[in-house]
């Protein structure tokens, strides 16, 4: 191939690639300009909370051998993975996360006083404790029960426990308090700008199903697609690039006088 067509091929794959590649840069670059300009902790609604579940001094407690024991008699195949205190709405309880008959790991509440476990949190205790955990007052609009079968991947409340409550007040920022059905914790604060952010990760991803994988086909395909649009324009520079003897006597032939 002459060197010419070599020119040629090298400049239309620039170009075309520098079109195409070029779409996604630009959406690279506004959600990092968006990532680092905004406050991480505001995105996650911190400003918006207070701790209204931290744990309250009690001086008797029934032993975690009890505790056991009772997770036994509801399931007698259980093996506990993980043994806490959490509180809810001014009582501790014991929380046993365990692997029992059925898929997947569930999770139980145990009063620490009596050992009695504790029936899944209801409506009106998933928006009691929503509001206390706001620092500013504000009223319920709506509440939702999520579950499995309604919870996608594009989900906002989504690699969180199920199921859980859905409490979206009438707030500025359309702010959604995620509250665990089964120990009600509350598990994530959504407002108008972390959607925002969550739609130009998705972009900056490339992850349109999921959102959070990085290792995803699409962007390593765009990733090496830059690459070679790149390399494709410094090929082009070089040869395409005049050497200052090759000017020199170019000159020298249109001004034979000198």
């Amino acid at each position: 191939m002459k060197i010419r067509n070599y020119k040629i091929l090298i400049r239309k794959s620039h170009r075309y690639l520098g079109v195409f590649i070029g779409i996604q840069f630009l959406l690279w670059t506004i959600s990092g300009l968006y990532f680092s300009w905004t406050n991480i902790t505001e995105i996650r609604g911190d400003h918006l909370r207070q701790d209204a579940n931290a744990i309250k001094p009690f001086d008797e407690a029934v032993s975690p051998t009890a505790i056991q024991n009772e997770l036994m008699s509801i399931d007698p195949s259980a093996k506990i993975s993980s043994f806490r205190i959490v509180n809810v709405l001014a009582t501790n309880y014991f929380e046993a996360v365990y692997n029992g008959t059925g898929e997947g790991n569930k999770m139980v509440l145990f009063d620490t006083k009596n050992g009695k476990p504790r029936p899944s949190v209801s409506q009106k205790e998933a928006e009691k404790i929503a509001e206390n955990a706001l620092a500013k007052w504000a009223a319920v609009k709506n509440t939702v029960l999520l579950s499995k079968e309604n919870v996608g991947l594009h989900h906002e409340y989504r690699e969180k426990p199920l199921p859980a409550w859905a409490v979206t007040f009438d707030h500025p920022e359309d702010l959604t308090v995620y509250v665990s059905a089964d120990n009600g914790q509350v598990q994530s604060f959504r407002t108008r700008r972390w959607r925002v952010f969550d739609f130009l990760w998705m972009l900056h991803t490339m992850d349109f199903i999921g959102r959070d994988d990085i290792n995803n086909w699409v962007l390593k395909i765009y990733t090496v697609l830059s690459l070679l649009m790149i390399v494709s324009g410094f090929l082009y520079f070089v040869i395409t690039a005049r050497s200052p003897w090759k000017t020199s006597v170019q000159k020298a032939d249109q001004n034979p006088e000198k």
